[in-house]
């Protein structure tokens, strides 16, 4: 499928993060479990990979990740690098539902027009159609030029910056995002610029994001 084809291959490079002992768990998934190193980008990290900068997944439950650190072996539970009580009911949220094919399809906004998103976690960035870009009002072409690569061969991609992105009642500002010129995308892909931001929990067909900051 198309969508399939979108979401194994669209990815914006971004420089990696330095690794420390500090760790966080800002994300649960079966078998998967999104990391912050040392404050650093947020990681995918699946049981049975390799160390990602000196880090593993051991396992996952519906609570926590319990991760080789350093050679050590550490229990996290999800937002466990925040501290005091958990998030009031007051906090900005949203609760996605999968559709048959397990994807996560959520109606947002961009810089105030409407945009329908593709939950990818394995996508850097917020990733966007020139088409949709030009309808939005982005001149995306004042943007950093670059490369991408997808399922049909090397395109041309350009790096903004988008003012706002609403999912539900979650509102960021200042997200950081890539155009893709004359893709025919379906969906723009929410990635990680936006759900680093997020405490994540996937329970079954649903999927709860907590604005962290």
């Amino acid at each position: 499928m198309v969508v399939n084809r979108i979401v194994a291959s669209l990815l914006f490079l971004l420089p990696a993060a330095g690794w420390t002992a500090e760790v966080s768990v800002i994300g649960l998934f079966p078998g998967k479990a999104v990391v912050v190193i040392d404050g650093g980008a947020p990681r995918v990290l699946s049981v049975g990979q390799k160390p990602v900068d000196g880090v593993s997944l051991i396992s996952t439950d519906r609570e926590s990740a319990t991760l080789l650190v350093d050679g050590e072996k550490r229990t996290l539970r999800i937002g466990q690098h925040q501290a005091g009580p958990a998030p009031a009911s007051s906090s900005q949220s949203a609760t996605l539902t999968a559709d048959a094919r397990g994807h996560f399809v959520v109606d947002g906004q961009i810089n105030g027009g409407a945009v329908r998103f593709l939950v990818d976690t394995g996508a850097t960035s917020i990733s966007l159609s020139s088409a949709d870009a030009s309808r939005l009002g982005i001149d995306y072409r004042k943007g950093q030029p670059g490369l991408m690569g997808t399922a049909n061969g090397t395109v041309a991609a350009y790096r903004v910056k988008l003012d706002t992105v609403r999912i539900g009642d979650i509102v960021v500002n200042n997200v950081d995002a890539a155009v893709v010129e004359g893709s025919q995308m379906p969906f723009a892909l929410l990635g990680m610029s936006f759900l680093n931001r997020m405490e994540m929990k996937r329970e079954g067909q649903t999927m709860v994001l907590i604005r962290r900051f």
